[in-house]
């Protein structure tokens, strides 16, 4: 019987960082899927990325993880989202060519050390005294593990809606897995029913794009990974288009025909990527919706038209992509579905992703509820790593709130857990400011070299970068600028007009009307290159709201420092509601910071376990015997 020290089962995209983590840090790694030509699959939207989607993906890259390379080697249009806008919301997106990003995705795992692919169905888990032992087969055979990682996305007892019609299935063709569902179950493990669906996708030769807007990308591509250093792959445009009042009133007329409002879908569906039959039915006053038309590719006649997701029947679906400007010959190569599957809500796990009631045992993407490529693979690589940390009997990996997206997104889904398929957006981030795209390797780099997943040479370019723009800073500090008949005509030029009195070149940059390129190239100085003079502008331009910001996480820190022991026994605490101990019982949160999280938890519980925690050295605490 073969033993590994880590299973991961499941090849997408939260599969694909999990299996590349673990063999990376030195663990014997197996990876399961139900069919090796899909690994990687993009069964949605093609592109990787967008804001808040974005600053994971690099958050990723900066811990070695593989999803940014492989999109910068594989991406057909990058663009940056909310330029516009502060530096914290700014979003870094690429299309993809869909068959390249799967096909290199596999080459990396493929060529990876320490890593084996095996095309199964795992049908139970393996399970003794509440700690994994390994799985069984389809065909009955058992392959043994210490840790298991979870990331099955649709498929878990998946049914595919197209009208009134239903089949099982986790994706368009491929069979679902069902008796994984069973086996949970079976452990005692509380399920949840959620739902997604895809547009139909479209021929190429039969669009209009003349009539459709065309959807440029930034003609100097920046790239995910802070190790690549371009991007030069072709690039091609997106186009837009809308829906029109004929379009609603098809779907008005044919409601009884879709799935979801004649009650056959009971999964909940994703609340921010509605399907075109919500966008009617919620926002009936608005009489038109955009509809961005993306080549899923550059050797495929696909367009992919994001925007209309649907699972009404084919025969409507052509009437009202017909009803819309550009696509009145669109002839329909795949119909739009939905898909209902099974996932695990999250409360049942620790911040660390591992199943609080069986040991050893991970969960990662949407078997946790979350929607979204990105979400899953910054799941998946942690995970990945902590299943590697638990076979090798080495401490945990947790990330806070404070210090990355990634660590939002899972303290939201393991404290709160989630009714809908949850999605990141930057309004979620407490911190956003410390938390840009932008700083993620001096953020996390050095988290990375410590877990064995970045190279000493990559964190000593990261380092050097943070080195070079603190002496730019310190430059622009210091250096100041006197306003006379010298310097009046420099000033001026850049439209500076108001200067009575000494300033330093740093309180120049922050007025608003000026940016770094403006004030070097003006004063003869230096120009660093952008991304780090990106750097130099945001924290200077930023200083005072930073220093704030980073003043509130160090107040948030001092809560996450209080651990809570896993056994801790809450219902022997006197002064703790029913309501309470009963809240904090089902979350078992690790530490006092995520209790303070949980809806329902008062600030004076919040005080009375701290009191307790903080007496912990003089007398014994409150401990289950049972668990403990």
């Amino acid at each position: 019987m073969k033993q590994y020290d880590v299973i991961v089962i499941g090849g997408g995209h939260a599969g694909c960082e999990a299996a590349l983590a673990s063999a990376r840090m030195g663990s014997r790694t197996l990876m399961i899927t139900l069919d090796l030509e899909k690994i990687a699959l993009m069964p949605c939207n093609p592109a990787i990325g967008g804001v808040g989607k974005g600053h994971i993906v690099r958050e990723i890259d900066a811990l070695g993880g593989e999803m940014a390379k492989c999109i910068d080697r594989t991406g057909i249009q990058f663009r940056i989202l909310n330029r516009s806008k502060g530096p914290a919301v700014h979003g870094s997106r690429a299309q993809a060519d869909k068959e390249l990003y799967k096909n290199d995705m596999r080459r990396v795992l493929e060529n990876q050390d320490g890593l084996e692919l095996l095309c199964r169905e795992v049908n139970e888990l393996l399970i003794e005294d509440n700690i994994i032992r390994g799985v069984r087969m389809d065909d009955g055979s058992e392959l043994l593990a210490k840790s298991v990682v979870i990331t099955t996305g649709t498929f878990l007892n998946g049914k595919m809606h197209i009208g009134m019609k239903n089949s099982p299935g986790g994706r368009v063709g491929e069979k679902p897995s069902s008796h994984l569902s069973q086996s949970f179950l079976s452990i005692g493990f509380e399920l949840g029913r959620l739902k997604t669906g895809t547009p139909p996708r479209l021929a190429r030769d039969t669009i209009n794009f003349d009539v459709c807007e065309i959807q440029n990308g930034d003609p100097f591509p920046q790239p995910f990974s802070f190790s690549t250093d371009k991007i030069d792959r072709p690039q091609i445009p997106c186009y837009l288009t809308n829906t029109n009042e004929k379009t609603a009133q098809i779907i008005r007329d044919n409601m009884h025909l879709s799935p979801l409002y004649s009650g056959i879908i009971e999964g909940i569906g994703p609340r921010y990527c509605p399907s075109i039959e919500d966008k009617i039915v919620k926002f009936p006053d608005k009489n038109s919706h955009h509809i961005f038309l993306e080549p899923e590719g550059l050797n495929t006649d696909w367009i992919y038209p994001s925007g209309i997701s649907t699972s009404l029947a084919l025969e409507v679906q052509e009437k009202l992509i017909h009803s819309i400007l550009g696509l009145e010959e669109a002839k329909i190569v795949l119909p739009g579905y939905a898909v209902e599957y099974d996932f695990v809500p999250p409360t049942q796990l620790s911040a660390t992703l591992e199943t609080h009631r069986v040991k050893g045992l991970f969960h990662a993407g949407q078997i946790n509820g979350t929607s979204g490529y990105e979400e899953a693979a910054g799941q998946g690589l942690i995970a990945g790593i902590n299943a590697a940390l638990k076979a090798q009997n080495r401490p945990s990996f947790v990330l806070t709130r404070m210090e990355s997206y990634i660590g939002v997104m899972i303290d939201d889904l393991v404290t709160k857990g989630t009714e809908e398929p949850y999605r990141m957006f930057t309004s979620r981030a407490e911190y956003r400011l410390l938390l840009r795209q932008d700083n993620a390797d001096a953020r996390l780099m050095g988290k990375g070299l410590e877990l064995g997943l970045i190279d000493a040479d990559t964190y000593k370019r990261c380092t050097e970068k943070q080195a070079i723009v603190e002496k730019e800073i310190q430059r622009l500090t210091k250096t100041k600028v006197v306003p006379n008949q010298a310097t009046l005509p420099t000033l001026e030029k850049i439209g500076i007009d108001d200067l009575k009195t000494p300033t330093t070149l740093a309180g120049l940059l922050r007025r608003p009307e000026i940016n770094y390129v403006q004030l070097t190239q003006a004063f003869g100085d230096e120009t660093l290159p952008p991304l780090e003079g990106e750097q130099v502008e945001i924290q200077v331009k930023y200083e005072s709201f930073i220093l704030r910001q980073n003043q509130l996480a160090e107040k948030q820190k001092r809560l996450e420092n209080y651990h809570i022991p896993p056994n801790f026994a809450y219902d022997q605490v006197s002064g703790l509601s029913r309501e309470v101990v009963q809240k904090l019982q089902n979350v078992n949160p690790g530490t006092l910071g995520q209790a303070s999280r949980i809806s329902g938890v008062t600030p004076s519980a919040i005080t009375l376990l701290m009191l307790l925690l903080e007496r912990r050295t003089k007398e014994p605490i409150p401990l289950n015997k049972q668990a403990g």
